[in-house]
């Protein structure tokens, strides 16, 4: 009776392990940015203190990530990363911690999210809750324009 139990209370200890491993890699942001930009490490570690792991890319030129992402050129910003496990998405730019939140609970079939540009008071750019733009989605295919996300300093 007892080597009956042990094996499925081995099984139940997996499950237990796996739901959270799963969810914290879902919470792993990979940041490719270049070496010297001051705003895109303040981001970083904003992202690293709210609890997420950080794997830093530094690059001399990001052209080449931005363009395998998929980010279209008017939604560039100073860095590119990319978060999730399960299904990945880019995140571009000065995104805020809310739409990186909102964007993984609600997990919607878009490339990623995007703060065009370097707006001031954004994550990185001054950290203002009141500061007031507008986090876009990206497509999944390239032809489909970027669509408001959610508003920012509202």
């Amino acid at each position: 009776m007892i080597k009956r139990i042990l094996p499925l209370v081995a099984v139940v200890g997996f499950i237990a392990i796996s739901a959270p491993a799963i969810a914290d890699e879902n919470k792993t942001v990979t940041v490719y940015k270049t070496p010297w930009c001051g705003c895109c490490q303040v981001w970083t570690d904003a992202i690293e203190k709210a609890g997420y792991h950080v794997a830093v890319k530094d690059m001399e030129d990001l052209s080449a990530i931005k363009q395998q992402a998929g980010v279209p050129d008017d939604m560039q910003a100073c860095h590119t990363a990319v978060i999730g496990h399960d299904r990945k998405y880019i995140l571009e730019g000065h995104v805020p911690i809310e739409a990186m939140e909102k964007l993984m609970s609600e997990r919607p079939d878009v490339r990623g999210i995007a703060v065009p540009g370097m707006p001031q008071g954004s994550l990185g750019m001054g950290d203002d809750p009141k500061a007031k733009y507008t986090v876009y989605s990206i497509g999944l295919k390239p032809t489909d324009t970027p669509q408001p996300y959610m508003t920012t300093g509202q």
